[in-house]
């Protein structure tokens, strides 16, 4: 007996079927032609009962939600924008547009005020149609003080009139005394550090 034999059973009662001859093991028997035609008769069968070969159903696209169609050869919304005409519609949308003239203008402010004055003189901030600068020295807030009106009349030709209402004119930052977390409160200043 082979590997593959199966052994019979001595009596074809006690198993309950009647004894058939064992397989012969793989590759020992030629292929046998039928299994493909049985194979193909089925598939006939099958097509034939289901009413033949279909074709494939497409299915059509949904209509977008929001009514947005295929772009058509003409200029739309849809198309590529400049990053200009974007940015500037952002800013619009957003009411940004002042903030970023009074930004340029800080940017250009050698060209505003004069080169002169640009090196003593820095904008700081910008709120409320009110513009802080920081000057160098005292001399140079005094000066700023006295071209103030010229200053804001210049201001509002670049960005738009109202835009700019007052100027606050800030002196150079000064050091501080205090030294420690407790101080006097009414005191002198420096001069009551000295003897």
């Amino acid at each position: 007996m082979g590997p593959f034999a199966v052994s019979e059973p001595r009596n074809s009662s006690e198993s309950g079927f009647e004894s058939e001859p064992a397989p012969e093991p793989p590759g020992e028997t030629e292929h046998d032609k039928q299994g493909l035609d049985l194979a193909k008769s089925l598939a006939g069968r099958l097509k034939a009962a289901n009413g033949g070969i279909k074709p494939v159903k497409r299915t059509r696209r949904r209509p977008r939600v929001d009514g947005a169609q295929i772009s058509s050869a003409r200029p739309d919304d849809r198309d590529p924008q400049k990053l200009t005409n974007t940015l500037g519609r952002l800013m619009r949308d957003q009411g940004w547009e002042v903030d970023v003239a009074v930004h340029g203008v800080m940017a250009r402010w050698p060209s505003i005020v004069g080169p002169e004055m640009a090196e003593h003189c820095t904008p700081e901030s910008y709120q409320d149609t009110e513009l802080t600068v920081r000057t160098s020295s005292t001399a140079w807030a005094t000066q700023l003080k006295l071209l103030a009106p010229d200053l804001v009349r210049r201001l509002n030709a670049e960005l738009g009139d109202g835009t700019v209402t007052r100027v606050n004119v800030q002196g150079p930052h000064t050091p501080s005394w205090r030294k420690g977390p407790r101080t006097v409160r009414g005191g002198r200043g420096p001069r009551d550090t000295y003897g």
